[in-house]
């Protein structure tokens, strides 16, 4: 049974940063690509970034050169750094396969207000 955990959301000002972590169990991840997706309030959940087993990396065109995805093989872990943040980035942010096909996790809140 495969079980994704998010966490690390939060509150932040506009310009601020936050780093989100997701930690799944099972062999899922070692197998798949990984990627970070969002949720905003009355929007589909869109793809903001996927990193393959190998280490390569794909960014909505939104958020290129603000946020960076890594993953650590060993810890099952994948990681989204968020900087120079934007009131447009609020969303619930999920970690998944790149195709979305494992059960989902609660998600972290990510709200960017001043």
């Amino acid at each position: 049974q495969v079980q994704l955990v998010e966490s690390g959301g939060g509150l932040v000002q506009p310009g601020g940063s936050l780093r989100l972590s997701c930690v799944a169990s099972g062999t899922i991840f070692r197998i798949s690509a990984m990627g970070w997706f969002r949720q905003a309030p009355g929007k589909q959940r869109e793809l903001v970034a996927r990193i393959t087993t190998r280490g390569s990396t794909y960014y909505l065109d939104s958020v290129k050169g603000r946020f960076t995805i890594s993953r650590d093989n060993a810890k099952n872990t994948v990681y989204l750094e968020m900087n120079s943040l934007k009131p447009e980035d609020t969303a619930v942010y999920y970690c998944n396969t790149d195709s979305g096909r494992a059960p989902w996790g609660q998600g972290a809140q990510v709200t960017v207000s001043s």
